[in-house]
């Protein structure tokens, strides 16, 4: 049976606990226990990950729905059987190798973690801000719930609240210049003839086009029963995204959802695509606009000085956020909760864990700020400021 997330009444004034509750009962050792901010994929990832080295944790997630039309990831060969530890048929088909709906991916990494008993995921849960002292770390939600633990872990994506503790000198990631349009339709539904390739990566103009076949329902890979997926890299809608919200200053706030795009947007967007665009992907791409299945992501980016303060730290999003252009944002994710956990999976006895978040800051930091520092050689050249 899952073990109920622990929260407490706090002083207001300092947003700490009154008093640290006593969870051994007075016998063996209380387990180690982790709050994870951000119920996404690269909170999902560290909550398997971490309840495979033996630690409770409670996951937050502010939304109590998730989804991304059109994005694709690459997902390595056992990959979900890492995070876990457990080998077997069942748990290799929940997350097929390969090039994966976003969706598909949120699904079945959620659904692990749902039946795992060391992990109770929470939602709808905003948090306002993360703490700590020489005992713990907590998480205090919007209603003043504060929920505690040994450690924080903030994996709450590129807006990342727990990041204002970590680094408030540099708490927010910046817009690129460009947003990217995603749409995903099915295989069957586009009359042209596919290209016998699996990805397409094209310039017309001053876009760029990234084009995939993604798995049907089932995980199926057979030709005219896939996805097709599409990004459109386009750099002419700052003025757009600043009037709908979703750009304040120079800090993304949010996606550009169908019902916030004008009529007249998705009118030019058709008549860029009949000119330039070759099929099946111009087909594809008008078929999500006629349907108004078309969101528009604005591209953020951040580069990390550090990733970790105390008892506090940062995995995916909230670590770095790279160009999506560098197609390696979930591998990097991954590889930050693998590393996480076997932190604190080898932390020696006599030593706090906040010497086992040091050593993963050791081995994630430079790797992270290289695969930034790619995406911002792709992001300068398109959409130059």
């Amino acid at each position: 049976m899952t073990k109920p997330a622990i929260h407490f009444a706090t002083n207001e004034a300092t947003n700490r606990p009154h008093s640290w509750p006593n969870l051994s009962g007075g016998h063996e050792p209380a387990r180690r226990r982790a709050v994870v901010v951000g119920g996404s994929l690269a909170g999902l990832m560290s909550a398997l990950a971490l309840s495979r080295v033996g630690l409770q944790v409670t996951v937050l997630e502010r939304s109590d729905r998730k989804s991304r039309t059109g994005a694709a990831l690459e997902v390595s060969e056992g990959l979900l059987e890492r995070l876990t530890g457990r080998h077997t048929k069942a748990v290799a088909n929940i997350l097929p190798t390969g090039a994966q709906a976003w969706a598909d991916v949120h699904a079945g990494l959620r659904s692990v973690a749902q039946a795992d008993p060391n992990i109770c995921i929470r939602s709808p849960v905003r948090v306002a801000c993360a703490d700590q002292d020489e005992r713990g770390a907590w998480a205090v939600a919007e209603n003043g719930e504060v929920v505690t633990g040994d450690i924080v872990v903030g994996a709450d994506g590129h807006a990342s609240v727990v990041r204002q503790h970590v680094a408030p000198e540099s708490p927010d990631a910046k817009f690129a210049g460009y947003l990217i349009w995603l749409g995903l339709v099915d295989e069957h539904l586009i009359r042209s003839r596919p290209w016998p390739s699996n990805l397409a990566i094209l310039y017309e103009r001053d876009y760029c086009l990234n084009a995939y076949y993604l798995p049907g329902p089932g995980g199926t890979v057979a030709a005219g029963k896939r996805r097709i997926g599409w990004g459109w890299y386009d750099a002419r809608q700052t003025d757009l995204l600043r009037a709908s919200g979703c750009l304040v200053g120079n800090v993304v706030q949010r996606t550009l959802r169908p019902d916030k795009i004008p009529r007249s947007t998705f009118e030019d967007l058709a008549a860029e695509a009949r000119d330039i665009w070759p099929d099946p992907w111009r087909e594809a791409i008008l078929h999500c606009i006629e349907r108004r299945e078309v969101i528009g992501t604005p591209v953020a980016e951040y580069m990390p000085k550090r990733l970790i303060r105390g008892r506090v730290c940062l995995v995916g999003d909230a670590a770095h956020v790279p160009s999506p252009m560098t197609g390696r944002g979930f591998a990097a994710s991954a590889l930050d909760a693998l590393a996480l956990a076997e932190a604190l999976e080898r932390n020696l006895p006599g030593h706090g864990v906040a010497d086992a978040l040091c050593r993963y800051e050791t081995k994630r930091l430079e790797a992270a700020r290289d695969l930034v520092l790619s995406g911002q050689s792709f992001s300068r050249s398109f959409a130059p400021r």
